[in-house]
């Protein structure tokens, strides 16, 4: 089992192992509240990619990938991630329209 420091690395990583196996792979979250860790395991039982985290501001991250790999499974395995990235960046740069006091 190797443990990727880099998140990047890991998504990569992880969406290779996915679209090369889509059958086989498997995605688990483990989070242990005692200890305040997140561990997220991607696995074709041939190789076993693992990320440790005990930042709250990976926990958006977190989010993204199970997108990433909602839209893999839903799918299929070609489908452009970019999409799915892109499309929660311009929601997140929209202006918002609040009911609130013009000054």
């Amino acid at each position: 089992m190797v443990y990727i420091s880099s998140w990047d690395e890991f998504v990569e990583r992880s969406v290779e192992l996915f679209r090369a196996d889509p059958e086989s792979t498997r995605y688990c979250m483990k989070y242990r509240h005692c200890d305040g860790k997140l561990v997220l395991k991607v696995t074709d039982n041939k190789e076993c990619l693992k990320f440790k985290t005990d930042q709250a501001q990976d926990a958006k991250k977190m989010e993204k990938l199970n997108n990433i790999f909602f839209a893999l499974m839903a799918r299929g395995p070609e489908v452009d991630i970019a999409e799915v990235t892109g499309k929660e960046q311009a929601d997140a740069q929209q202006p918002k329209k609040g009911r609130g006091r013009k000054q």
